[in-house]
């Protein structure tokens, strides 16, 4: 079995591989088991597509999946960043892209696997992240799946998949976390913090979102977004220095659109989208686009 890879979280999240605890999905776990308890009277279809937003649990899910059917007596081969190779065998885990050659070397691996008769499981995480080629050479592997082998193909934007790959799979959408399910998990892995119902619902069901939130201090800066705007009296100066806050990390960009829905200002969502998109893009200073989109925020209220 391919080897387990560390998590990387300060606040030491266990990886989707040894996470026993799964939150929420019920209805994605049962149509699987209901199609693999079953399998002798209808082929279980080999290839499952897990789809919806990061952090949800889809890849937690999927080693779930894959334990119970490989079983630790088949095979079980993992196709992710940590195991990226580049063209000369060499790691190259970049966090970006998923090249050919790493799935080639998979592919390699499990032609001189095992032919016990027993299930071998292929788990792909992300398939957003495969670049052309390494797509098309799953597409190929795709178009006549082994016998008793099974894809788990985790998938976070599913407009990112080639339409022939996802014609091939049996797609379960699965949905963001609710707030009940959220506080469980909050309760479970990060039991020392303080996690407000703000911060919930910033998530947008995402506990992979909260942790990122916590460890970027983007639910204060959050808070403190919106306390600016909520004050008649700020400035210009007030604006430019939390927009400095913001623009190092653009994985806060996103709480100018979360303070655009708490306002109900619909009609500016598409508009700050694109200018956030454009932010590293057409800048220099980004701060200097988080600015605009902050006063533009200020001048509808």
């Amino acid at each position: 079995m391919a080897p387990r890879k560390k998590a990387t979280s300060e606040y030491n999240f266990p990886h989707p591989m040894d996470n026993e605890h799964l939150v929420g999905h019920g209805d994605t776990l049962r149509n699987f088991m209901d199609a693999w308890n079953n399998r002798d009277a209808h082929p279980v279809h080999p290839v499952w597509m897990l789809t919806g937003p990061m952090g949800i649990g889809k890849a937690t899910l999927a080693y779930k999946i894959a334990k119970m059917v490989y079983g630790n007596v088949g095979d079980f081969f993992i196709i992710d960043q940590d195991r990226n190779i580049d063209k000369d065998g060499k790691p190259k885990p970049d966090g970006k892209v998923i090249s050919v050659y790493t799935v080639r070397a998979m592919i390699d691996k499990m032609q001189m696997s095992s032919m016990s008769g027993d299930w071998r499981v292929i788990l792909i995480d992300s398939v957003d992240q495969l670049n052309t080629a390494a797509s098309n050479a799953i597409l190929k592997l795709l178009e006549e799946p082994p016998a008793k082998t099974l894809f788990l193909l985790v998938v976070h934007q599913l407009a990112n998949v080639l339409p022939t790959v996802r014609s091939r799979a049996r797609v379960e959408k699965m949905r963001p976390l609710t707030i009940s399910q959220l506080r469980e998990l909050c309760v479970k892995f990060i039991p020392d913090e303080d996690i407000s119902t703000e911060t919930l619902r910033l998530s947008n069901g995402s506990f992979g979102r909260i942790a990122n939130l916590k460890k970027s201090g983007g639910d204060a800066i959050y808070a403190e977004l919106l306390d600016l705007l909520n004050n008649e009296h700020s400035n210009t100066g007030d604006v430019m220095a939390l927009a400095k806050k913001i623009a190092p990390a653009p994985e806060l960009h996103g709480i100018l659109l979360d303070a655009i829905a708490h306002f109900g200002l619909a009609d500016l969502y598409p508009r700050a989208t694109h200018a956030i998109a454009d932010i590293k893009n057409v800048y220099l200073e980004p701060e200097i686009g988080i600015f605009k989109i902050i006063m533009e925020i200020k001048k509808c209220l």
